[in-house]
């Protein structure tokens, strides 16, 4: 049985290691939200997870810390085992998924563990991990179906109630569901009344389809950018948590979690991991019911790999009418392709691609393919462009902004 006093002992033992992360108060993520970012993204290890680990460690006997310890997880988890570890003297074996991102991996042996990678997704490294504590020994840190992990995770759920008591409510990127069981738990233990919401990828929807279904459901596979949270199947501690104390579920597209991280570096000067920004996408994209609450979105984690920022970006600005792709079928003649860039130009919209394709095969002859790739305003200006080309008499075949919906 989880018990608050715990997580008051955990903030405790977590203060002489912890980061203070204060509220950031923002009007551009939603313009209907009174939205507060916790940027647990400046946590020390560049996550939450630090907490629960730390603390989880920090309670074994000293038999346990003999032994060493091993973990499982898609990154951040690891690091956070790693740091508490080799703080306290203790020997730390991550498993980590082989598709983890290089950072993360490489971050995780600069903090001192030995890394075993596991063909798969966090699923199979937690199975490696669990055959190799039977075989030497180990003892085992949960990345978050264990009591005392929840207790440091719900750490943040006592300081948000101190941070913004009148907070209506709280909005948590779910993977295994360690992290809103400790804060859920915390903040309805202090305040029933504020609601709490659970946020998964669509592309690895374990506790969301458990609790609609009413039991766990392990999924057949997950495929997300949001690695820190693409988790098979949810912890029965942390569903039974769920269950009674997180007020709904919902999903965010692979589209709106690129667009909030985009929109947290643009206009916060935040870097979010995929799930970190969970939660921002979906108050952003109005998936929870808080328009005109005081709602805080909890940025879990900020340690994204540098080499897919790039793509990250380009689907975000696609998401949000940033970035447009449009095919015209146009008349072979000169001054043609002169009109549609006039056209463009006069928008106020950024031409940075063009092909011309005159080999597709066409019921007209003396027609050709024009592509031409733009940078936009928004949705209502790629429709403006739209607009003005089709009264041309241009005919546009398709619109092309990247977007990729689950």
């Amino acid at each position: 049985m989880l018990q608050l006093d715990n997580f008051y002992k955990a903030r405790y033992v977590l203060s002489k290691v912890l980061r203070t992360t204060e509220l950031i108060h923002t009007n551009r993520i939603n313009p209907d939200v009174d939205v507060y970012l916790k940027p647990e993204c400046l946590q020390r290890t560049g996550s939450f997870k630090i907490r629960g680990a730390y603390y989880k460690i920090s309670q074994l006997t000293d038999e346990e810390k003999a032994n060493g310890v091993i973990a499982c997880s898609a990154g951040n988890h690891a690091q956070g085992v790693a740091l508490g570890a080799t703080s306290m003297g203790v020997k730390s074996l991550i498993c980590l998924p082989e598709g983890a991102p290089i950072s993360k991996v490489e971050a995780t042996k600069r903090l001192g563990a030995d890394v075993c990678l596991v063909p798969g997704v966090y699923d199979d490294a937690y199975a490696k991990a669990i055959q190799l504590r039977d075989e030497k020994g180990y003892t085992f840190v949960h990345p978050f179906d264990d009591e005392n992990v929840i207790a440091g995770q719900g750490t943040i759920g006592l300081e948000l109630m101190d941070q913004l008591p009148d907070v209506d409510a709280v909005v948590v990127p779910i993977g295994g569901g360690g992290l809103i069981s400790g804060v859920a738990f915390a903040i309805k233990s202090l305040n029933p009344k504020v609601k709490v919401y659970g946020v998964q990828a669509a592309g690895a929807p374990s506790m969301f389809t458990s609790i609609h279904n009413s039991k766990i459901e392990c999924l057949p596979s997950v495929a997300t950018i949001a690695d820190g949270i693409a988790v098979k199947e949810p912890g029965k501690l942390t569903f039974d948590i769920c269950k009674k104390y997180v007020d709904d579920i919902v999903t965010v597209s692979e589209d709106e979690i690129c667009a909030a991280i985009l929109r947290l570096i643009e206009n916060e000067k935040m870097v979010a991991e995929g799930a970190g920004a969970a939660s921002v996408a979906a108050v952003m994209f109005n998936k929870v019911p808080v328009k005109g609450k005081k709602t805080i979105c909890l940025v879990s984690g900020g340690n994204i790999d540098v080499t897919i920022l790039n793509r990250v970006i380009n689907r975000g600005l696609a998401k949000t009418g940033r970035l447009c792709t449009l095919d015209m079928e146009l008349d072979d003649k000169p001054g043609r392709l002169l009109e549609v860039c006039n056209v463009i130009a006069l928008l106020g919209a950024n031409v940075t691609g063009v092909h011309h394709d005159r080999s597709t095969n066409r019921k007209n002859v003396n027609s050709c393919i024009l592509r031409v790739s733009m940078e936009t305003k928004n949705q209502e200006h790629i429709n403006e462009i739209r607009k003005a080309l089709e009264d041309k008499g241009i005919i546009i075949l398709n619109e092309s902004n990247l977007k990729v919906e689950h």
